[in-house]
């Protein structure tokens, strides 16, 4: 007669706790590309992304990139998301080096036209861009997208749904050095302490949450010897060295 399980069935995963784990390998093996419409952004929130200046996108196509992040890993009572680890920004900044570069503009290009794609599915389906739909309709538009099944995209709706998954997970988990992990809450939710040269011995205890980090490798002299120089000479002279 087979015996019981001792252990607890397990719990099915949330989509927050998948990105989380997915999170810890991409911030580990990504390598950035070189690097507002929302509910969970306020109203002053928005006010400031409407300022910020965009590399590559435009305002009706940065709102959409930040309506995908916030509903690909949002917030909720166990703390922020991707929007709020600003994945958006990443993203229109990332989308600069990868144009120029011979293996990943094709990808680029692609991007801002599925944008758009994503909209004209979202106004054919349920009535407006995929910005101004509640979370419910979004939720389900990624889904149809994820399982394949919408149509106009290139090379299609699969492919486009993973690039944007992944340019999320760098932006959300990925070093701050390239516009993403805003504050460090990507690194708070995977629970990585952050760049640190030196740990104290008041966070080398095993059952010790170390400080959070918020740092970029860049903002270390021995990571990066270029913007050490430039930060020295800036402090004696008050200007920046030009190579």
């Amino acid at each position: 007669m087979p015996q019981e399980s001792s252990h607890e069935p397990r719990r099915p995963l949330s989509r927050r706790e998948l990105f989380k784990r997915a999170g810890i390998v991409a911030a580990v093996t990504a390598t950035p590309s070189a690097v507002l419409v929302n509910d969970g952004i306020s109203q002053s929130d928005a006010a400031a992304l409407a300022r910020e200046a965009l590399e590559t996108l435009t305002r009706a196509e940065a709102a959409t990139v930040a309506a995908i992040v916030a509903r690909l890993l949002p917030a909720d009572a166990n703390g922020p998301g991707a929007l709020e680890a600003r994945a958006d920004r990443y993203i229109d900044r990332a989308l600069v080096p990868m144009r120029a570069h011979p293996l990943f503009a094709s990808d680029a290009n692609a991007f801002t036209g599925n944008l758009a794609a994503l909209d004209a599915y979202a106004k054919a389906t349920h009535g407006a861009v995929f910005a101004a739909l509640d979370a419910t309709r979004q939720d389900i538009a990624l889904t149809t997208l994820e399982a394949n099944t919408a149509r106009g995209f290139v090379p299609d709706s699969r492919t486009f749904f993973n690039f944007v998954r992944n340019l999320t997970l760098q932006g959300t988990f990925g070093d701050p050095y390239y516009g993403g992990n805003a504050n460090g809450v990507g690194w708070q939710m995977i629970g990585f302490p952050g760049i640190k040269l030196e740990v104290p011995a008041s966070e080398q205890g095993i059952n010790v949450t170390p400080k959070p980090g918020k740092k970029s490798t860049y903002d270390f002299d021995y990571f990066n010897p270029y913007m050490g120089a430039k930060k020295t000479a800036k402090g004696k002279g008050g200007k920046h060295v030009h190579h």
